[in-house]
């Protein structure tokens, strides 16, 4: 089994990767990290020490960013698929983005949502 990460380039984005190594680290599985912004991680990264990572790039297949996420979980049948999400007002709360709807209605696998500190 396999913990997908979702990261591109902001805060909640590193507090998904940071959580999800952690998850990997606990599950004894590896990590896939869905880059979407093209940017790689630094292979000697402290966080990385103890997991087999490997980088997925969206490949144009036509669908969107979050639809080719759902299939790169499906493809590794993935144990857990975490991504970083933005503060919300209260308003704004009522309703989910659309990507983040999308990923809670069609992921075959658990979700894990994290909020940056910062």
């Amino acid at each position: 089994m396999t913990v997908v990460i979702a990261r591109s380039n902001s805060p909640e984005s590193e507090a998904a990767l940071a959580a999800g190594l952690v998850e990997a680290k606990h599950r004894g599985e590896d990590a896939v990290i869905f880059q979407l912004d093209g940017q790689q991680l630094d292979p000697d990264t402290p966080e990385l020490e103890g997991v087999s990572v490997t980088h997925r790039f969206p490949e144009p297949r036509g669908r969107d960013a979050t639809g080719d996420l759902l299939d790169v979980a499906g493809e590794v049948d993935a144990s857990l698929i975490v991504v970083g999400i933005k503060h919300r007002s209260p308003v704004g709360k009522l309703f989910l983005g659309s990507a983040a709807q999308q990923l809670l209605l069609e992921a075959n696998a658990p979700v894990l949502a994290v909020k940056s500190t910062r």
